[in-house]
This record gives C-alpha cells, sequence and structure tokens, in this order.
C-alpha cells in the first residue's frame, strides 16, 4: 500500500468525527461520557460539513459533551514534524471530509486510530508530506524546473527543493488541529494518571529500593574488610562491582524526579491558572489586592516546596525503611530499633512543633505583605491626606511581631535540622562501641549495625528536611486550597440542541421576537444584605437600543452583569430567547450576551492588540477575525493608533508593552464587545471617557454593529 492509501485507510469521514473523538478520548485514557452521547454528536454532524467556524465549534461542543476540552491550534509549517511527534491526542484535518486520530507520537513514528479500531504506525515524515502536500504542491514543480535547468545532480536536487520549499512556505499554516485532554475541572488524579504519574512515581520506588538494597550491600562487604583489618581481592572486586552498579539506578532515579517535577509542576500551574479565571466575583471584589498578591505568591511556591518535599520525604521513608531493617538485624537489633524508632518518634514531634510555628511565621509574613500592597496601591492617597509621622507606627509593630515569630522559627529549625540526624548519630555510634569493645558480637553484626546506624543518620536527615519543605507547603496551601478547588468547578453545559441550533433570524423582523425576558428579579450581595435590586423586570426585543438611566448606587451595574451572565439572581425568571441559563449553559448564554463593563472593571491584558480584542471571540485567530478587528477598530477612531504601531494588530499592549491612553482602553472594550458576534451588546458607561469627537466617530461604529443594545448611562 502506498503512502496515500495507508494514511486513508487510518482516516475517518466527518459522518464519523464524534466516535472518532471519544474512541480517541478513551484509548488515551481520559475515559470520557456514554455511547450514546457520541451517537448524538455523530448523527449531527452533516451541520458541520461547509468547515471553517462551524466546524471548530462542533468539534469543542462535542469534546465538552462527553467530558473532555479540544484545543484548537494553529501550526506553522516549518514546525508541522516536531507537532506530529507531541500533539497525540489531537484531531488533525488531513482533506475537506477525512480527518486523522492520532493516539501516540515520538520522534520517529506516530500511531493513527483507525475506524476499525486498530492503532496504525506511520512515519513522522510520511505523515508530514500527507499533511503539506495541498500546500506544497502549488509551488513544487516551479521549484523542481528551477532546479532541473541548474544542472544540478537528482539527489541533490531533493534536498535543495525541500529547503527551497519550507523557506517559502515559512508564514503558511498547516491545517486544522485540535488537542484532545481533560478539562480543568476534572479530577487531580485523572489527570495525573493521563500523563503517567502513578506508573512513574511506582517505578521511582522500586529504583529506589533498588539502589538501596545495593549500596547495603556494598555497605555490608567494606565494613566487614575494615572490621577484620584486611580486605580480600575478590570482596573489593564485588564491592566495586555494586558501586558501579548503583549508577544506573541513581540516574534513573533522577531522570524520573525531573520527568515526575515537570508533569505535574505544569498541571498544577494549569489547574490553579484555571481556578483563578472560575473564582467568585464578590470573593475578588471584597478581598483586597495585598491578599490577591499574596495569593499569586504563595501559589508558586507551593508546587516546589510540595514536589522538593514530596520527593525528599519518599526517599526519606525509604531509608528509614531500610535502616530500621538492618539495625534489626545487625548487633543489639531489637535494642537498636527501638531506640531508633522512639529518635524517630522525637523527630516527629519536632517537626510538629517546627509545622506549628511556620503556620505563625507565615501569618505574620503575609499581613505584612497585605499591608505592603495596599500602602503602595494607595500611595497617592497618602502622600496628600495622611500625616508622614504616622506612616510607619503599624508597619514597626508587624515587623517587630515579624522578628519574634523568626527567632522562634529558627530555633525550631535548628533543633529538626541540626539535633536529629546528629544526635542519633552520637547515639547509635556509642551504644555500638560499647559492644564492639566487649566482642559481644560478631564482625559481620557489627558491620550490618554500623551500615544501619549510618542509613539511619542519612535518613533522619532527609526526614528533616522533608518535614520543613512538606510544612512549608501545607501552610501555603491555605493560600492557594481556593483556586485549587474553584477549577474543579464545572460550568453550566446546557442543551446540545439549545447549543447546537441557534435561531436563524434573518427573516424575523426587527422588535417582534423578545431577546431579554427579566421578571421579578431579586439580588443581593450578601446572604443577609440587603437586596440591591427586588421585584426589577426587564424586556428587550430583537433589534432596540435601550438606554437604562439612574442614580449611582440603585443597581444599573448589577442589572447588567446578571443580564450579561456574570452573575446570578436570588430569586425571579431570567430567559434569553426564551431559554434559561441551565438550558442554554455559560457557553450559550455568552453567544447571546456580551457586556463590556465599567472602565475600572475592565483590564488590557499584558499581550497582543489582537489577543485583547479577540480574547471573547477565537484564539488562534483566522484572517477574517484580523480583518474584521481592524475595521472596527478604525471605525472606532484608533486608526491612527494602528498606523503609529510597529506590528500592527500584532503590538504588544498592556503594562509590559505599548501604552494606550484613557480613551484608547474604552474604545478597546468597545471594540472587544462589538466582536464577539453576540446577539445582545451591554455598554456598561463605555463612553463616559470619551471626549465629544471621539464619541462621535465611536457611535455609528455602535449603532451600526451591535443588532440589539443595551446602554447603562450615570444621571
Amino acid at each position: 500500500m502506498n503512502l496515500t492509501g495507508q494514511v486513508d485507510s487510518a482516516s475517518w469521514a466527518v459522518d464519523q468525527l464524534g466516535e472518532a473523538i471519544q474512541q480517541l478520548a478513551r484509548c488515551a485514557g481520559m475515559r470520557p461520557g456514554s455511547e450514546s452521547s457520541a451517537s448524538q454528536q455523530s448523527s449531527s454532524s452533516h451541520d458541520v460539513r461547509d468547515g471553517g467556524a462551524a466546524l471548530g465549534e462542533w468539534i469543542e461542543l462535542t469534546a465538552d459533551r462527553i467530558g473532555i476540552e479540544a484545543e484548537p491550534v494553529r501550526v506553522p509549517y516549518p514546525a508541522v514534524e516536531r507537532f506530529l511527534q507531541h500533539a497525540a491526542p489531537a484531531i488533525i484535518r488531513l482533506s475537506e471530509s477525512r480527518f486523522l486520530a492520532v493516539l501516540r507520537g515520538n520522534k520517529r513514528s506516530a500511531g493513527l486510530l483507525a475506524p476499525d479500531g486498530r492503532v496504525h504506525t506511520i512515519k513522522i515524515s510520511e505523515m508530514r508530506d500527507a499533511l503539506c502536500s495541498a500546500i506544497e504542491a502549488p509551488i513544487a514543480p516551479e521549484v523542481k524546473l528551477l532546479l532541473e535547468e541548474t544542472g544540478m545532480r537528482r539527489r541533490r536536487r531533493a534536498v535543495v527543493s525541500k529547503v527551497m520549499i519550507q523557506d517559502r512556505l515559512r508564514p503558511a499554516h498547516v491545517g486544522d488541529c485540535w488537542l484532545l485532554r481533560l478539562p480543568p475541572s476534572a479530577s487531580f488524579w485523572s489527570q495525573a494518571r493521563c500523563i503517567k504519574v502513578p506508573q512513574r512515581l511506582t517505578a521511582l520506588v522500586v529504583v529506589q529500593v533498588t539502589q538501596h538494597l545495593l549500596l547495603l550491600g556494598a555497605w555490608w562487604m567494606v565494613g566487614r574488610g575494615a572490621l577484620l583489618g584486611y580486605f580480600e581481592k575478590g570482596w573489593l572486586v564485588a564491592w566495586a562491582l555494586l558501586l558501579i552498579t548503583t549508577l544506573p539506578f541513581r540516574l534513573t532515579a533522577t531522570w524520573l524526579q525531573g520527568v515526575i517535577s515537570l508533569a505535574l509542576g505544569g498541571l498544577m500551574k494549569q489547574r490553579l491558572l484555571a481556578g483563578a479565571l472560575k473564582l467568585d466575583l464578590e470573593d475578588l471584589r471584597y478581598k483586597g489586592s495585598g491578599q490577591q498578591f499574596a495569593r499569586v505568591l504563595e501559589s508558586a511556591a507551593v508546587e516546589g516546596l510540595a514536589l522538593s518535599g514530596g520527593f525528599m520525604g519518599l526517599l526519606a521513608v525509604i531509608e528509614l525503611a531500610t535502616a530500621a531493617l538492618v539495625l534489626g538485624a545487625g548487633a543489639g537489633g531489637m535494642l537498636k530499633l527501638a531506640l531508633f524508632s522512639c529518635w524517630a518518634l522525637v523527630a516527629a514531634l519536632i517537626g510538629w512543633r517546627y509545622w506549628s510555628q511556620l503556620g505563625e511565621w507565615t501569618e505574620s509574613r503575609l499581613r505584612m505583605t497585605n499591608e505592603l500592597v495596599e500602602n503602595m496601591v494607595g500611595h497617592r492617597t497618602r502622600l496628600a491626606q495622611e500625616s508622614r509621622e504616622h506612616w510607619h507606627k503599624s508597619e514597626d509593630h508587624e515587623l517587630a511581631r515579624y522578628l519574634d515569630k523568626s527567632r522562634m522559627m529558627d530555633r525550631s529549625t535548628i533543633l529538626l535540622s541540626g539535633l536529629i540526624p546528629r544526635g542519633w548519630l552520637l547515639l547509635g555510634l556509642f551504644g555500638l562501641a560499647s559492644r564492639f569493645t566487649s566482642q559481644i558480637d560478631s564482625v559481620e553484626s557489627v558491620a550490618v549495625s554500623l551500615a544501619g546506624i549510618l542509613l539511619g543518620y542519612q535518613a533522619l536527615g532527609r526526614f528533616a528536611g522533608s518535614l520543613s519543605q512538606l510544612a512549608g507547603a501545607i501552610i501555603v496551601w491555605r493560600q492557594v486550597a481556593p483556586l485549587f478547588a474553584a477549577a474543579g468547578q464545572d460550568e453550566v453545559k446546557g442543551s446540545p440542541l439549545a447549543l447546537r441550533n441557534r435561531p436563524a433570524d434573518e427573516n424575523t423582523s426587527r422588535g417582534s421576537q423578545k431577546l431579554v425576558d427579566a421578571q421579578d428579579i431579586v439580588f443581593r450581595y450578601r446572604e443577609r444584605g440587603e437586596a440591591v435590586l427586588r421585584g426589577c423586570s426587564l424586556e428587550i426585543y430583537k433589534g432596540e437600543r435601550v438606554m437604562l438611566e439612574g442614580q449611582s448606587g440603585c443597581g444599573k451595574s448589577t442589572l447588567a452583569s446578571i443580564v450579561a451572565g456574570l452573575r446570578f439572581p436570588d430569586s425571579g425568571m431570567l430567559l434569553m430567547r426564551g431559554l434559561d441559563y441551565q438550558t442554554l449553559g455559560a457557553r450559550g448564554w455568552r453567544r447571546l450576551a456580551a457586556e463590556a463593563p465599567q472602565f475600572h472593571e475592565n483590564h488590557v491584558l499584558a499581550g497582543s492588540l489582537a489577543f485583547n480584542l479577540l480574547m471573547g471571540r477565537r484564539w488562534p485567530p483566522q484572517e477574517n477575525d484580523l480583518g474584521e478587528a481592524e475595521a472596527i477598530c478604525r471605525e472606532l477612531g484608533l486608526g491612527n493608533m494602528l498606523d503609529r504601531m510597529p506590528s500592527g494588530l500584532l503590538q504588544t499592549v498592556g503594562d509590559t508593552g505599548w501604552q494606550l491612553s484613557h480613551g484608547e482602553r474604552s474604545r478597546l472594550y468597545l471594540a472587544r464587545a462589538l466582536l464577539q458576534g453576540a446577539d445582545l451588546v451591554i455598554l456598561d458607561e463605555s463612553f463616559a471617557s470619551l471626549d465629544p469627537e471621539s464619541l462621535q466617530e465611536a457611535l455609528p461604529c455602535v449603532l451600526n454593529r451591535a443588532s440589539t443594545l443595551l446602554v447603562i448611562a450615570h444621571n
């Protein structure tokens, strides 16, 4: 079978795409939903035969319904081979109607899951040729003809032709690709299992135990020779061989620790970031910037402390168990074992004391950090309104308290890391010396006991270090636990039919279809607080332009956030196109309503201008997305700004890039809301910061681009 036949035989038709996603997820160990959900998705795949944005949306929806994520990626032409090596599991579009399900990949080959359930192994280079043939076809004959005219040898022409084609197609992108993975809301254990962390941890334990057994054998041999006063040549050779044999095990253990650390560290960062994006709005509102900053700092520390302390703790447990086993087999076995157990208990008690004092020290440190950040944020206010002699009174008090806690913790640290291992070494050697001088035990048993004492010294030192790091991780975890827990919250998925079948209203006249229907809405920010909204009702029809005015604090912005799906009413009815939030789901509601919040609640993120514009639409963007973003920016009066930017829409903006003025930020927020293509656009005082000329230029764009508009304004 030729190359095209091999790849084509492993490809899936568009009608089988839902089944391909579910089969691929199951083979990759993601344990997706039931077969019925896949069949329902597959039966509707004819809706997306035309491809484009609809195809990507359908694939993401199908993956979401079976409990996984499908992340769209654009693969640059030069990076196709590298992508195929590390992409699995992934869905890759081969042609207009055929798709590949990549189950695994390595540097040489990739495994393609075929419709018959078998896995076809195909070379990476052959897969790359199959994916790139359509892009290379227009220019390959031209390059071939050019090289033939040069008179170059045939073998040389093939190499040069490949280089020339790659150079000309460097800016191009290959196909449509979607990476499949478990969502952040999945259990952490399931995510770790998918990246093979349990198997690698088991292998690490086996390697460490084997390494320690080999070291024990080497210690027994050298100790026996030292106590007898001479070394036989055979014993020396055996000792050297045992030490050499431990080297590959030690290298393997180091490699496994690195692989596990990278895997778990990346997984932890992903989950904490997902949790930060799902935090409750009121939790963010009522906690100061200092507390949020402290939480960010602690989230960066918890990964390193937990992983390093965990590995040290695992190794310490293995060494403690091995030391106890050896001590029991050596001179004065049971007595030494009991003494070692009591000393380990003392180490645990000192570790508990260290943990409690570390908690108090961390609390004091975070209190100082919170106050410092809050003072920095309000520094202008302090300069203008607070007497200089009162600036540092509270700071001095907190600093004195912090120093007291630091002294107490330093004493516990000295006891834990210094006294515990060295005290055991002195105690064990003193007991062994008394038995050795009395010649009660044999030389071999004394050698074994000496090895156990030294191994116990090393194990207790490692145990003390792991206790300090694990205690720090537990203390830090208190700060980041809300982020971790928030990541496990599932978005409301809604009904598949409601998500898939967006009403076609081109033939519906303006004002004849009710878009928003809110009746008797009640909302309060605190469970026992006074209601901000009580008995509020609102109706908005398709094509209407509604302005909502009121006094400051009367609940205009709260109502806007409820309609946008950012907050949920305590009671009352809220429908969008006649469907509630549970039916539409989070994804469906965002498609229907887009809000530009007030200026102080809207932000320019550190990234490209295109990302800031299209973050609510689709990423990575298509050419038509970038074109529409530029058109809207120019209609809003941002054309001069785009012309000044060296990289245009790809210019980095935000705190670390191009600085935007107050008015430019306001119009960026307007463009961001308009680009989402929602049926209802909500603008919360978005025109307040625009001068009359900018307002006159931006208003026609908003009126033309927003099919239905709700504007919040202050009296």
